[in-house]
């Protein structure tokens, strides 16, 4: 009994560590080596002797994206390891969203991360929806700021008709990885069996293959 009260006792200590998006680093920093052969859940470090100020500093951010390069009408730009090296094992990342007039980021989610949204530009309608199918959502003028929990849908609508919307969003992984909803139940590869799909959404086989010609499939 003692010994399944130790263990359950190590257990809840451990729990806690073992749950956390990404591993803490075990040095002031990793700079990702990107040259490296080595293949790991990261990127190998450089010699701390080599790292410079612009390492830990990029203008990956600075310029819009190409909202028109989807028919949602939005664009994301990452920070990354090629772009920002010094934020290797950091668990960091951080988005510029930019969003189309009346342009959405549909529902989407990011499996390794919780995101922090701050709106610097128009005005988004954001929202996720937890567990029990609850909607949360938030009118976001600039200054405004919302969170997104891990693994939850959400999406950012612009509510202007005629301008842009900008925002910047910090996550809580290096690599939090993003699946939009609509795109992953039905231009998957290879493809759900449309029956699975017309079962699961309730809609016909001419749907279906209206909705996945209509995203690309």
């Amino acid at each position: 009994m003692c010994r399944l009260f130790l263990q359950l006792f190590l257990g809840l200590i451990l729990l806690p560590g073992l749950a956390k998006p990404d591993p803490d680093p075990l040095q002031d920093y990793c700079i990702a080596d990107t040259k490296s052969p080595l293949y790991l859940n990261g990127a190998p470090c450089l010699n701390p002797t080599l790292a410079l100020s612009s390492h830990f500093t990029t203008s990956a951010l600075a310029k819009p994206g190409d909202t028109k390069a989807n028919q949602f009408g939005f664009s994301v730009t990452l920070t990354t390891l090629a772009n920002l090296p010094g934020i290797n094992t950091m668990g960091l990342t951080m988005a510029r969203v930019d969003i189309a007039a009346n342009g959405l980021v549909p529902p989407h989610s990011h499996p390794r991360a919780s995101e922090v949204t701050i709106c610097l530009q128009g005005v988004i309608l954001v929202g996720f929806v937890d567990t029990s199918n609850r909607l949360f959502t938030q009118k976001l003028e600039p200054g405004d700021s919302f969170v997104f929990p891990r693994g939850l849908i959400h999406f950012l609508y612009n509510l202007e008709p005629k301008k842009p919307a900008l925002a910047i969003s910090g996550l809580s992984s290096q690599n939090p990885g993003a699946q939009i909803a609509s795109r992953a139940a039905f231009v998957s590869n290879p493809p759900i069996p449309e029956v699975v799909l017309e079962k699961a959404f309730q809609i016909s086989p001419q749907d279906v293959a209206k909705i996945r010609k209509n995203l690309g499939g």
